[in-house]
C-alpha cells in the first residue's frame, strides 16, 4: 500500500520534537498567520502536545483557495475566515520547520487521525516573534483529507 497523502492545515505554532522548551502563546506572532506545507519527516504523538518536523518543498506557494476554506467553530473565539484571509508565506527560507499541534486530549476531541511519517501536511499558524531563532510554527487549524480541525480549543 502506498503512502496515503493527507493535507493538513495547521495554524498556530510548533516546537522541535522535544529538543526545546515549550513556548507559550506570547512567544508567537499572533498578528501574522503563516502557511506551510510539506511532508512530515518526524512525528511525536504525545503530550504535552503532538509535534511534527515538516520538510517544505523548494517552491512553497500560497494556495489560491486558502481564504475560502471552511473552518469549524471552536470554544475559543477565533475568527478563522479572517485568519485564513490574511495568511502569508514565511519570509525565512528554512526548508524544515517544527510544528506544534495541540495536546492529545484536544486532538482526540476533534477526532484527528494520527499523523504518520511521510504524510503530506499543510499548516496555517504562527511563527515565533524572533525570526532569527528556530523555525517553529504553532498550529491554529489543521486540515486532514479536506476536513478542518481547530487546535486552539475544543469543538464548539
Amino acid at each position: 500500500m502506498g503512502l496515503q497523502r493527507r493535507h493538513v492545515l495547521i495554524a498556530a505554532g510548533a516546537l522541535p520534537l522535544g529538543a526545546h522548551a515549550h513556548h507559550g502563546w506570547s512567544s508567537f506572532e499572533a498578528d501574522r498567520p503563516l502557511y506551510l506545507e510539506g511532508t512530515a519527516r518526524k512525528v511525536r504523538w504525545q503530550n504535552p502536545h503532538a509535534e511534527l518536523e515538516l520538510e517544505l518543498p523548494a517552491a512553497l506557494r500560497l494556495p489560491s483557495d486558502l481564504a475560502q476554506r471552511s473552518v469549524p467553530a471552536q470554544t475559543a473565539p477565533v475568527d478563522g475566515r479572517a485568519l485564513l484571509s490574511k495568511t502569508v508565506l514565511p519570509t525565512r527560507k528554512d526548508r524544515v520547520w517544527e510544528v506544534e499541534l495541540a495536546p492529545l486530549t484536544r486532538m482526540q476531541a476533534w477526532q484527528v487521525p494520527e499523523i504518520k511519517q511521510g504524510t503530506a501536511v499543510s499548516v496555517v499558524g504562527f511563527g515565533l516573534r524572533d525570526e532569527k531563532g528556530e523555525a517553529v510554527l504553532r498550529a491554529e487549524y489543521l486540515f486532514v483529507d479536506g476536513k478542518a480541525y481547530g487546535l486552539r480549543s475544543s469543538p464548539a
